[in-house]
């Protein structure tokens, strides 16, 4: 075979080494190197070779590659997964080279054997690019070469092969006859009833494909009954997947299907005995009771949820909370009001910090349903036990979703209840807390009004700019600007900006460089005149500063302030008068970092005076 594969040219001319670099271009020795490299010793040159096999297949052509390059690939596989995995990848996108997809199916067999490797990801790999000829074939290819191929598979010796053809059914079915349906189902009822609870797995992980394909009569005659034999199934492992075909396969059914024929499946699985099942029901409760259609069983599950709430295993209450929005519309909203006030009670106490954490994620969602009464008397509390929880992803969790709680109960009540909690939390020693804190800042001075924030809050956003974290630092900065769009020029010239220029002359230096970093970032959100008359003049005292990354952050900050100078006519001869001579000076500098900084400010401002006006 390896002669007949030859690309009949000049011999690699280095036995060990592989030069790939000029097979791209065609030239026939590198061509010959990469057929000679998957023969090699070395894995590397190897699997090289698997990426240039395109290369190689282009320069054989189309009739070549099928009749010579396939079968070679075929029957030299490789024993190292890795190169297998490879090889199953590229195959799957080889169908160009074997002359389009009237040939995919000659890819089948080498793909056949990848599907029966040891390794698991191989297998999948190798399934995912079978599928991928799938879509490209034709029913009479499908019918006579991947349905035998299928057969092979699911009749293999070993458990490899027919948990890899456990993937390739649900492909097949629509592109085939009735009759080879009916075998392609009874094929697959052979699997979901294997001996090895591998196959089973498999077939209870792929069922859930198949249900979207099969039609509506055979959901009940054939689904619904494999179903039930897998969630019957004696291993948690094969039980819990079959919650995803059940979602499956009660979008196919109406009301009264879904409470006579799937009524009991659904109370036994969430009633499992294996927490790993609960969890998988959990984790997808809504998805289940939603699509089950029948309002009865759906308040009923409303009870199961509630057990799940107290379930001995952290990870299965921690999943059910995560269901909360969706779980407040299975029952009429007063009955979801009174049956979840004791579990959420006691899920805010929950001794798993991870539940209280993804409680705290989603509790706020159940707003809507509660109401503004209902919320202020029943959720307030909890929110407000939660923002105190010593774990500080509950606080932080509590803090990203108050905009939800704003938007039902109003910022009066939500400011009453919870500011005094938040301004707390201000200073809050995980600095990730301090951090939501400043990013929520905004939102309640919106809406409570300039007064209050004077009163509460101003004084809290500027201890920020001192705080040790750069990142609250930065983020203090930020919300300074975003104030001054909230409030208007004329409240941060008289309130925030003589504050900011007041820490310039601080003597810890990190106070003065904040000070650079504030104005710099405000600069945008003022008027010109405000730069020339305050911002300005407290950088040139700035410039002198004997702390080196003072002088530097000031030469930073002359290109913004610039094209903010440069707004007005009247503030614009400042680049001249002030700005280009401060850099001038600046490079002058001792430090060579700070002249450095003066001359690309100067080099970027002047590009910016060169650069056309646009409209």
């Amino acid at each position: 075979m390896a002669e007949q594969m030859s690309v009949d040219a000049v011999p690699p001319t280095a036995p060990v080494h592989y030069d790939f670099q000029d097979a791209q271009s065609g030239d026939l020795g590198a061509l010959a190197a990469i057929a000679d490299a998957m023969k090699s010793d070395s894995l590397a040159d190897r699997l090289e070779s698997l990426k240039r096999l395109g290369v190689l297949a282009l320069a054989m052509g189309e009739e070549r590659t099928r009749e010579e390059l396939v079968p070679f690939l075929d029957e030299s596989i490789d024993d190292e997964d890795e190169l297998l995995l490879s090889l199953a990848e590229v195959l799957g996108d080889f169908v160009q080279y074997v002359g389009g997809p009237k040939y995919a199916y000659v890819l089948l067999r080498p793909l056949e054997n990848l599907a029966a490797a040891e390794e698991t990801i191989v297998r999948e790999k190798a399934v995912e690019s079978i599928n991928k000829l799938v879509d490209v074939m034709d029913q009479l290819q499908v019918e006579e070469y991947l349905i035998p191929c299928i057969a092979r598979l699911s009749s293999g010796e070993w458990f490899t092969s027919r948990s890899s053809a456990a993937g390739l059914y649900a492909a097949a079915y629509g592109k085939v006859t009735d009759a080879i349906q009916s075998k392609l189902r009874a094929g697959y009822e052979a699997l979901c009833k294997d001996e090895t609870p591998m196959i089973r797995r498999a077939a209870a992980a792929n069922l859930e494909g198949l249900v979207g394909r099969i039609e509506k009569d055979h959901v009940v005659t054939f689904a619904i009954p494999n179903f039930r034999r897998l969630a019957g199934d004696d291993q948690d492992s094969v039980r819990l997947l079959t919650v995803e075909p059940l979602v499956a396969i009660t979008k196919r059914l109406d009301t009264e299907q879904c409470r006579t024929l799937l009524g009991e499946s659904v109370q036994r699985l969430c009633g499992d005995k294996s927490w790993r099942v609960r969890y998988m029901v959990a984790d997808h409760f809504v998805a289940v009771a939603t699509n089950v259609k029948d309002r009865g069983l759906q308040e009923e599950l409303v009870n199961v949820a509630i057990a799940l709430m107290h379930d001995n295993e952290a990870e299965v209450r921690g999943a059910i909370c995560t269901q909360l929005d969706g779980l407040a519309d299975l029952a009429a909203p007063d009955a979801i009001v009174t049956r979840l006030q004791g579990p959420l009670q006691e899920l805010v106490d929950d001794p798993s910090q991870h539940v209280r954490a993804t409680l705290a994620k989603h509790i706020g969602s159940l707003c809507r349903v509660f109401g503004k009464d209902g919320t202020i008397e029943h959720l307030l509390p909890l929110l407000l036990r939660l923002l105190k929880d010593t774990f500080p992803d509950v606080r932080l969790n509590i803090i990203s979703k108050l905009d939800v709680v704003d938007r039902v109960v109003g910022i009066d009540s939500l400011s009453q209840s919870l500011l005094p909690a938040i301004v707390e939390l201000a200073e809050d020693k995980q600095w990730r807390v301090r951090l939501a804190i400043i990013e929520y800042v905004p939102l309640i001075a919106s809406q409570l009004g300039v007064h209050f924030f004077d009163e509460q809050l101003s004084n809290l956003c500027m201890s920020w700019l001192g705080d040790p974290v750069y990142s609250i630092r930065e983020a203090a900065t930020t919300n300074l600007k975003r104030l001054t769009e909230v409030f208007g020029v004329d409240w941060a010239r008289s309130t925030i900006i003589p504050k900011i220029l007041a820490m310039a002359t601080h003597p810890n230096y990190l106070y003065r460089m904040t000070t650079i970093f504030a104005i710099t970032t405000i600069a945008p959100s003022v008027t010109p005149e405000i730069v020339r008359d305050l911002i300005l003049p407290s950088l040139e005292g700035l410039v002198n500063d004997p702390i080196p990354n003072i002088r530097f952050n000031v030469a930073k900050s002359m290109e913004p302030l610039t094209a903010a100078l440069r707004r007005s006519p009247d503030t614009a001869p400042l680049e001249t008068s002030v700005i280009r001579p401060t850099l001038a000076r600046l490079e002058e500098d001792s430090d060579p970092d700070v002249r450095f900084f003066a001359h690309r400010s100067l080099l970027a401002i002047g590009s910016a005076a060169q650069a056309p006006v646009t409209a």
